[in-house]
């Protein structure tokens, strides 16, 4: 959301490099091969890093006006861009920016406390592609609000007999905890509304996803009581990605298409 602002003219490059620090105290980029960091002028992995600043000029120079965020899972790698490197990585860290247009994915790596590497990576069709091209689908967000609404009615009967509270007493103080530990990141004035709602929903219903699907004091979780809880949290587990994507992408778009009418 942040990088297209920029690009689009809607964010200051200061603003833009404040916003990472809620994921991290220091970022920085290499390419994954000598093909790509020749192409972007970037190092390569295992030299001296770029700083984010840099990665933002390539974006400029490369006339990039499209960024898709991708949330892949195990079983659904949508989006990514037929094979290569860069799925792999992007399954592995469960998220990536695809530039498809530009021909190339970003994929972020917590590699130490305070420290993010962002690694550019080729997409595995040559030349610049459509987003269409990468399986990258449009879902609006009616569509995706809509779907949370369903995956939580759909889910309301399972959760229930799963009875996590009652397990846990604690859970109500655990979810507390993990809303306030997650980053509270600002967004770029001109964001939707309605794309910062749906946000918000993903991000409180990811939370309690993440409470509901941690591991029991003790272990004490049988390995067939694990599987019908991830069955029956896997659909809103779904609705939760798909939203989030959902409300960056969309204001993505509207970034773009307040500039072309500028």
């Amino acid at each position: 959301m942040w990088s297209s602002a920029w690009l689009h003219g809607a964010a200051a490059s200061d603003n833009v490099l404040d916003a990472l620090l809620p994921w991290g105290e220091a970022h920085e980029v290499v390419a994954a091969d000598d093909a790509t960091g020749a192409a972007l002028d970037l190092p390569v992995t295992g030299g001296p890093p770029a700083r984010p600043a840099q990665l933002l000029g390539t974006l400029r120079r490369l006339g990039v006006t499209i960024a898709r965020l991708v949330l892949p899972v195990p079983g659904d790698v949508r989006g990514l861009g037929g094979g290569g490197e860069f799925p792999k990585a992007a399954l592995a860290a469960g998220e990536a920016v695809v530039l498809p247009c530009a021909g190339y994915g970003v994929v972020p790596h917590h590699i130490a406390e305070g420290l993010v590497r962002w690694t550019v990576h080729p997409l595995a069709t040559s030349g610049p592609v459509l987003p269409q091209d990468v399986g990258l689908d449009h879902v609006s967000l009616a569509e995706a609000e809509h779907g949370l609404t369903d995956a939580i009615r759909d889910s309301a009967g399972a959760l229930q007999s799963l009875d996590v509270a009652s397990e846990r007493p604690s859970v109500r103080a655990e979810l507390s905890a993990h809303l306030r530990a997650r980053p509270e990141p600002a967004w770029p004035d001109g964001t939707p509304p309605r794309a910062l709602r749906v946000l918000q929903r993903a991000e409180e219903i990811g939370a309690i996803l993440d409470v509901a699907t941690a591991e029991e004091p003790g272990g004490a979780l049988s390995a067939s009581a694990a599987e019908r809880r991830a069955d029956a949290l896997r659909p809103l587990s779904e609705a939760v990605r798909t939203a989030r994507c959902a409300a960056i992408n969309e204001t993505v778009r509207v970034f773009g298409d307040q500039a072309n009418r500028a």
